[in-house]
């Protein structure tokens, strides 16, 4: 079985429930390569103690191909520009910005109870 290796970007109230519910993944296929939280969140101290990096924005992008997908769940436009522009500007076409939407969609496949609320609806 192929491994994806996904990022996780935001790590508050959206982003470290759906965090803690990928850390179990790892037995089916589904690695976290790293986390991108700029403040002391429970999340990310969760990820940390987990072993797994907290890294920057730019060290993200410099990580190339290594992570397939980027799950975008600040609820930030400006995070998601910067996502896209710095793909863009690494040329990566490999990486994909999963946004808030589709970690919704995801969390209700694995029948979880409903994420909290996002404070932006970004979009792509």
């Amino acid at each position: 079985m192929e491994t994806l290796n996904i990022a996780v970007v935001g790590l508050g109230r959206v982003g470290a429930v759906f965090f803690e519910q990928m850390l179990p993944l790892k037995n089916k296929g589904i690695e976290i390569a790293c986390v991108v939280e700029r403040n002391e969140t429970a999340g990310k101290v969760l990820a940390i103690q987990a072993g797994i990096r907290a890294v920057s924005i730019d060290e993200l992008i410099a990580s190339g191909n290594a992570v397939d997908i980027i799950f975008d769940l600040t609820g930030s436009t400006e995070t998601r520009r910067e996502l896209r522009e710095k793909l863009a500007a690494a040329n990566n076409h490999y990486t994909t910005i999963a946004t808030e939407a589709i970690a919704h969609m995801m969390w209700k496949m694995m029948g979880s109870k409903d994420l909290p609320d996002i404070h932006g609806k970004g979009g792509y």
